[in-house]
């Protein structure tokens, strides 16, 4: 019988899942994206999209300050925030689930510790996994008003590991952007990027390998 290294962690069946939330649960991005445009047409700013997905888990404020910077605004990046957030909302009726992770979610919910952790705001967070019907699976939520340093930094991860009280080296992250990604690995967890998430079993994971779902077990290629 084979045996496992000593301080070896067995990612096939790891002790905690954490979900990002816009992109990864919930199909949020093109949404934000429009209230962005929406937000600063009027101040004569243009935003690409691939500016906006390279800022991919930044909280709206980091970006909203950004934004004020690069542009030279005569408005302030709390008023921005404030815009951006209230037209987003306006939204919120037409967000859909990533079925293939809320699926993972669902079926997860009540087996292990899961928690979510995101550059969002709580209130926009919170309103928007309401909306899916998915708040009460999670057993912490972590947002961007909870840590200072938030993704590719890693505390927001840790922060979730903390509160689930599990090592990091034992969570299992869901991300949908580069900065989220690199702020998982940095906290020491496995990550599968959603973006390579498909009707098939196999998904696209960092450089590290690939995850693959079998029969409800994780195992690390």
């Amino acid at each position: 019988m084979n045996s496992l290294p000593p301080n070896h962690v067995d990612m096939s069946q790891p002790r905690a899942l954490i979900f990002d939330c816009d992109g990864t649960l919930a199909d949020t991005m093109p949404a934000h994206y429009q209230a962005w445009v929406a937000t600063l047409k009027p101040q004569g700013a243009t935003f690409t999209e691939d500016q906006f997905y390279g800022m991919g888990g930044w909280p709206t404020q980091s970006v909203a300050e950004w934004m004020v910077r690069e542009h030279r605004m005569t408005v302030t990046a709390d008023d921005i925030t404030r815009e951006k957030e209230a037209r987003f909302e306006q939204m919120l009726h037409t967000i859909e689930p990533v079925e293939a992770v809320t699926t993972i979610a669902r079926q997860e919910y009540g087996r292990r510790p899961m928690a979510v952790a995101t550059g969002g705001m709580r209130r926009i967070c919170e309103a928007i996994l309401r909306h899916l019907g998915c708040l009460d699976w999670f057993d912490t939520i972590v947002c961007c008003e909870d840590v200072s340093r938030h993704k590719p930094a890693p505390d927001i991860f840790l922060e979730a590991a903390r509160r689930l009280n599990i090592p990091p080296a034992e969570c299992l992250v869901y991300e949908d952007t580069n900065p989220g990604i690199q702020a998982a690995q940095a906290a020491g967890m496995a990550v599968i990027d959603v973006r390579g998430m498909g009707s098939s079993s196999k998904w696209k994971m960092t450089s590290t390998g690939q995850a693959i779902n079998v029969n409800g077990g994780w195992h690390m290629s």
